[in-house]
């Protein structure tokens, strides 16, 4: 069986309050975190909730990268899912660990759109156009 991609379910705890309260820092660190990676940033938004937290989703070609931060509880829950094999969704992970000062991390990956695939052969990520037209 081959995936067409990775999920990772990232839970940061005891992080610091402020940063992941903060709209604009919690962009930039997701933007940059997904920089690093080596992924190909389509789009992004983000919203600030009031009194407390962040929601936003930075679109990559590969996939995506969400948050939704409960400062009150110095929580962040993260979706990393990627797809290909052309970037490393745990540099992320690594990344915001590191941004938000988070001291305890709790993460499982899941592999995404499993198939069995002919031996020899490798599942395609970007299908020929003689596949897209069917």
């Amino acid at each position: 069986m081959e995936a067409l991609g990775k999920q990772i379910l990232v839970e940061f705890y005891d992080c610091d309050q402020a940063k992941i309260n903060d709209v604009a820092y919690i962009e930039n660190s997701l933007i940059t975190a997904t920089e690093a990676s080596n992924a190909t940033i389509i789009s992004h938004n983000f919203h600030k909730f009031s009194p407390y937290g962040v929601s936003g989703v930075v679109v990559i070609a590969e996939s995506h990268v969400a948050i939704h931060t409960w400062p009150e509880y110095n929580y962040a829950a993260v979706d990393i899912f990627t797809c290909g094999d052309t970037i490393e969704p745990w540099t992320i992970q690594e990344k915001l660990k590191e941004y938000f000062e988070s001291q305890n991390v709790s993460s499982m990956e899941m592999k995404r759109g499993l198939f069995k695939v002919p031996r020899g052969q490798k599942l395609l990520f970007k299908p020929s156009q003689e596949l897209q037209s069917n």
